[in-house]
């Protein structure tokens, strides 16, 4: 494992200008940070700050989700930002489900909205 702390950035459809966005704002932060993202989600946080260290993985309905929750339970996951649309249906909602119960599980920080991801994110050094 690397010393480098890790985040897990996911985004729903409706939710990805604001991650652009998050990721933008945040960008001194989590430049300290190695950033695991679903595929899109990835893509779009790589438009919007070029610097970051982002590795994507598979689109979350292809198995991105599984993938960054293999990844929490290896220990290699510090925190997790997803950004859940309440008002879309989630097709893969059982892996939404499945992701969400391994970050509590293991004890890792978890935003599901802008203003807690902005919370955490003020308690990091940097």
């Amino acid at each position: 494992m690397t010393s480098v702390p890790c985040i897990a950035l996911i985004a729903h459809d409706q939710k990805k200008d604001d991650m652009a966005e998050f990721a933008r704002r945040h960008r001194s932060k989590l430049l300290h940070w190695r950033i695991v993202a679903t595929g899109t989600t990835g893509g779009r946080i790589q438009d919007a700050a070029p610097d970051l260290n982002v590795t994507r993985l598979k689109s979350g309905p292809l198995g991105g989700d599984q993938q960054i929750g293999a990844l929490i339970a290896t220990g290699e996951v510090d925190m997790l930002v997803f950004l859940v649309d309440p008002l879309t249906p989630m097709p893969h909602d059982v892996d939404v489900k499945a992701l969400m119960r391994l970050a509590t599980v293991y004890d890792i920080p978890m935003a599901l909205n802008l203003a807690t991801a902005d919370i955490l994110m003020q308690t990091l050094t940097a």
